[in-house]
């Protein structure tokens, strides 16, 4: 059976008027029988290599297991628990809320430290799998020297701010950009102690012990020089110029 022109381009349009006008929504049923959204569903985000990549661009970091463990159990894990605790904030009874102890004040609590896990390590890995040349990133370069005087010394102060940091923590090169349009070098305890509001982090130097005690041991220094050595500055070089200039 053949239609006219005029009948498929009216069908084809109201097709498409459907389409536009019925988006699908994602709801479920909660334990009152009411519809609401289904919760955000957080994403492990994909590193700039495969994991088989990773063994041999990062050896001088860290060691070929720790590479994977490090990435599929460890920033995994940080990602797999946000998708829990927004699923449990569906339903939590609010009005619980205390003090010295809440499901939601946990939660929340617990929220905040994987979120800031998740996304460290996301900049840790972009910023890795370089051969350590300044000279790649000619805008984050000029940025550096105009604000520590040269690159050797804002290496040095980097180096300080990670050895400083508590068994667990983070060396960041962070943009204020909410407050004094500088470049700091910020070093965050565990995962969020220390942390600025408005802090861009252009770099996240990972210092928990099991980033590196797979291949150096204690030796913090080694493992925190053959990062820099590492660094890969197209990289952090296009996000300067995407979240800064």
């Amino acid at each position: 059976m053949s239609i006219s022109r005029r009948k498929f381009l009216t069908i084809t349009a109201s097709g498409i008027a459907g389409l536009i006008i019925t988006p699908k929504i994602n709801l479920f049923k909660n334990k009152k029988g009411e519809f609401k959204n289904m919760s955000y569903e957080w994403q492990f985000k994909k590193r700039p290599y495969s994991d088989e990549e990773a063994k041999s661009l990062l050896k001088d970091v860290i060691s070929p297991e720790t590479s994977d463990w490090h990435y599929n159990t460890h920033h995994k894990g940080y990602v797999n628990a946000l998708n829990t605790i927004e699923k449990e904030l569906e339903n939590v009874d609010r009005s619980k809320a205390n003090g010295n102890y809440s499901q939601i004040g946990e939660l929340k609590r617990r929220f905040t430290w994987n979120h800031s896990g998740t996304l460290l390590h996301d900049i840790y890995w972009e910023v890795l799998g370089g051969d350590g040349n300044i000279n790649k990133g000619p805008d984050i370069k000029a940025a550096i020297e105009k604000e520590f005087g040269s690159f050797e010394k804002w290496k040095e102060d980097f180096i300080a701010t990670a050895i400083s940091a508590k068994l667990s923590g983070w060396a960041l090169l962070v943009y204020d950009k909410l407050y004094s349009e500088r470049l700091l070098n910020i070093l965050v305890d565990e995962h969020q102690y220390g942390a600025i509001w408005g802090g861009i982090p252009l770099i996240s130097l990972d210092v928990f012990e099991h980033a590196y005690y797979h291949k150096d041991g204690p030796g913090r220094a080694k493992y925190i020089n053959n990062f820099i050595n590492n660094l890969h500055w197209e990289r952090i070089n296009d996000r300067f110029v995407k979240y800064v200039k």
